[in-house]
């Protein structure tokens, strides 16, 4: 999985989102203030197909309505606004076309200046851009890659908002935890990477450990032109792909794990690899 998946879109002309506090809003009239926002925004270098093309499976969406704008339209949002949720849903659902047994999980779980009327309109996207592909809610130990290939459905969507419960193709975001570490400090990240995956449930939900870490308020002052890839990211990455190295799938194992960047290191295809462990299981067992 990808953390913040989208925010190679940001745009540093865009304005500044509901998502950030007051004070940001007023310096960021500054395109200079909004050139260092987006150096702390981008999490991620690659479009969505390339991630796609690159083995990423799992996708963390921030999603917002442009206060002021006329309509209902939906936007991505990561301290700025990037492209329309629709334009990225339309290029997920091209790759999908041409790799039909291809499984996709798109976890919609922060939500900025957004009523009723536009969540509804943003589900009738998701609904209108998948269509039949969608998977409805079921027991988690049912979805095996054999069962959705039978019912030829290739996207689970996580919709963290009470209006899930309209509409059968929409998963509760309780199914899909994702525990957050907020720490520069790469030991007490790998710390509470352990402490959560030993306390996960056992059944019924999905899990997603964030192998990210989160700059401060003085981290950002200290190295405000660096920007978030050169200040966090490149130094520690390789540490944590050793924590993930070490992980096993499976029940009481890790399930999903997320990344910044995710081109820098063989992040994907370091947890991909992970799977080899379970037919290992399964051979031995027979």
């Amino acid at each position: 999985g990808s953390h913040d998946s989208f925010s190679y879109w940001v745009d540093d002309k865009s304005p500044v989102g509901p998502d950030q506090a007051k004070a940001i809003k007023r310096l960021a009239r500054i395109s200079l203030v909004r050139k260092i926002i987006k150096k702390w925004s981008v999490t991620q270098n690659l479009t969505f197909n390339e991630q796609l093309e690159g083995g990423i499976r799992y996708f963390d969406l921030r999603v917002s309505s442009k206060p002021g704008e006329i309509g209902q339209e939906i936007y991505f949002i990561h301290g700025l606004f990037g492209i329309k949720v629709w334009d990225g849903l339309k290029e997920m659902n091209s790759f999908l076309e041409q790799h039909p047994k291809e499984i996709i999980f798109l976890d919609f779980n922060h939500f900025y200046a957004m009523d009723d009327s536009h969540h509804h309109f943003l589900i009738n996207r998701i609904r209108s851009a998948f269509e039949s592909k969608l998977c409805c809610v079921e027991c988690v130990e049912y979805v095996t890659l054999l069962y959705m290939w039978e019912k030829k459905h290739q996207v689970l969507i996580f919709y963290h908002h009470p209006l899930y419960q309209e509409y059968p193709f929409l998963w509760p975001g309780n199914k899909m935890p994702a525990p957050w570490a907020n720490t520069t400090n790469v030991h007490k990240l790998l710390q509470f990477l352990e402490t959560t995956l030993g306390e996960r449930s056992r059944y019924g939900t999905f899990h997603v450990s964030q192998a990210i870490l989160t700059p401060r308020v003085k981290t950002i002052a200290r190295h405000l032109v660096r920007g978030l890839k050169n200040t966090l990211v490149h130094r520690n990455l390789p540490m944590i792909l050793n924590w993930v190295k070490k992980q096993k799938p499976g029940v009481m194992g890790v399930n999903i794990i997320t990344s910044d960047f995710v081109e820098l290191v063989d992040f994907a295809a370091t947890v991909i690899a992970l799977n080899d462990l379970l037919l290992e299981e399964d051979e031995s067992a027979t």
